[in-house]
């Protein structure tokens, strides 16, 4: 499992799972409107990761960013790990 400490979001945390495919087979967010996100999570497991970046960057709530947003951002962010650019934790 992955974690994310999204930014300026009511949602705290993000925590995810990515199959070998690059496909998203579990998310969960901390906090936030509850509804949103399990539907927001619903509709994004089994997805490809690039596809939700795709889809989900860009989209504003508060402060130029949406927990939609800051999920694209926290799967950006794990590309970029596994492809070596960022250290892993």
């Amino acid at each position: 499992m992955e974690s994310f400490r999204p930014s300026k979001t009511c949602c705290r945390q993000i925590i995810f799972d990515v199959d070998e495919n690059d496909v998203l087979t579990d998310v969960k967010f901390i906090n936030g409107c509850s509804g949103n996100l399990q539907g927001i999570a619903k509709l994004a497991v089994g997805q490809n990761i690039d596809v939700l970046i795709e889809k989900l960057s860009g989209i504003i709530c508060r402060d130029r960013t949406s927990c939609p947003d800051q999920l694209a951002r926290a799967l950006k962010e794990y590309k970029m790990k596994k492809a070596g650019l960022l250290p892993k934790e």
